[in-house]
């Protein structure tokens, strides 16, 4: 008999994580690396959201919470999707996990059955398909095209729809790709929907303030209507609060979709952390102004590493619309060798062997369902990705 359940056999550790791990080992080692693997902004927490969690602290905001958030939260978030999305919510349409991922955790694990099929347009966050292989149920792939800038188009995602699909999951912003669609292309997928209505939609917003060049986010369930009572819309503090370690994600969607996965994490976490809730609070409700400024920073770096590595020997990086990544295409340098004698037979070859020679740390495409290409996070210093592109530039030169 095994130890280990047949559920968690069925999910593999992050590609994502197991790559920073790697190169701070290298690090450690006292090798000069630099990681553009993970996704946590450079900057740091806004001075007022650091105050509010000393003040909660200070008034002895210590003690277990409502499972699925403080009211005060709630209200927070209500007012957040209103003000931003034009979406009208009750606190009892609203749940606070500890960070987006056990919110979405919560929603398929409430949800699925085995049989069921939930579609991923790929590339995809890395977590999607394992969390519904956890649940027993069937993650799709639903592939996106370079020339598309990586974006689902409306006829592949009908093709894709079987009677089996209970969940489309939407990212928009994306990770890994930073695609974000526009109104008239969000509608088109939202008019295919709206034709099958035995299918929910999961919309990951986490990105939804990190967008450039004048863009303008929206939300399925805001420009679709009908989607409303069908819609778990997602967010969190993480990314553009940069607030990654306080750990607050939510999601507002049916009540009864609220109620199940809120029970779900009554046995599992309870409460997320007190503190980090006031913090969240005064997130939401406090000055937003920090916000554009960063996006200034991001929007200088997008603009450099696109540059920097579209003049690299083989690669292709479209110019994203939003998140802090980037996703080119190694396809022009699959089949090539290094010096030492290395045949680049795949991302994955590409990404190691350009961490061994260059100390460059990113991820392989195909652990985003979608290969050849890798995946670089922004997220860091201007200097450190300068110096990184250079050596990505060396490493694809000297290439034969």
């Amino acid at each position: 008999m095994s130890l280990i359940s047949s559920a968690l056999k069925r999910i593999k550790p992050s590609p994502t994580m197991a790559i920073t791990g790697k190169a701070k080992e290298l690090k450690a080692a006292g090798r000069d690396v630099i990681a553009l693997s993970a996704g946590e902004p450079d900057f740091d927490t806004p001075e007022n959201i650091k105050e509010a969690a000393i003040a909660a602290i200070r008034r002895g905001e210590t003690k277990y919470t409502a499972v699925d958030g403080i009211p005060e939260l709630k209200a927070a978030i209500c007012a957040k999707f209103k003000r931003e999305n034009g979406l009208d919510y009750k606190p009892s349409q609203v749940t606070v996990g500890t960070g987006g991922k056990q919110v979405l955790f919560n929603a398929l694990v409430a949800t699925l059955d085995p049989g069921d099929e939930v579609l991923i347009p790929a590339p995809y966050w890395v977590s999607y398909p394992d969390i519904v292989e956890f649940c027993g149920a069937k993650p799709v792939p639903v592939l996106t095209r370079l020339e598309d800038n990586f974006k689902l188009r409306p006829e592949v995602l009908e093709a894709a729809i079987t009677p089996k699909t209970k969940w489309l999951i939407f990212n928009s912003p994306s990770n890994p790709s930073g695609a974000a669609y526009t109104h008239d292309e969000l509608k088109a997928l939202t008019d295919v929907l709206v034709k099958h209505p035995q299918v929910w939609i999961l919309s990951d917003d986490m990105y939804e303030h990190l967008v450039y060049d004048d863009f303008k986010f929206y939300s399925p369930a805001q420009i679709e209507p009908r989607l409303y009572d069908r819609t778990l819309t997602m967010n969190g503090v993480s990314k553009a609060y940069c607030m990654t370690g306080w750990r607050i994600g939510y999601g507002a969607g049916p009540e009864p979709l609220i109620k199940a996965m809120s029970a779900l994490q009554s046995h599992s976490t309870s409460n997320p952390s007190s503190i980090a809730q006031w913090a969240a609070v005064e997130a939401l409700n406090g000055p937003q102004d920090f916000i554009p400024a960063n996006n200034k920073v991001f929007k200088e770096r997008r603009d450099l590493v696109v540059s920097m590595l579209n003049q690299a020997k083989g690669l292709t990086c479209p110019k994203p619309e939003g998140a802090f990544y980037v996703f080119p295409s190694c396809a022009g340098v699959i089949g090539l060798s290094t010096p030492s004698g290395v045949k680049i037979e795949s991302d994955e070859v590409f990404a190691a062997q350009l961490l061994e020679s260059e100390g460059v740390a990113v991820v392989h495409g195909s652990a985003f369902g979608l290969g050849p290409a890798f995946r670089i996070s922004y997220a860091t210093a201007t200097s450190d990705l300068e110096e990184a592109c250079t050596r990505i530039q060396r490493f694809c030169g000297n290439l034969s």
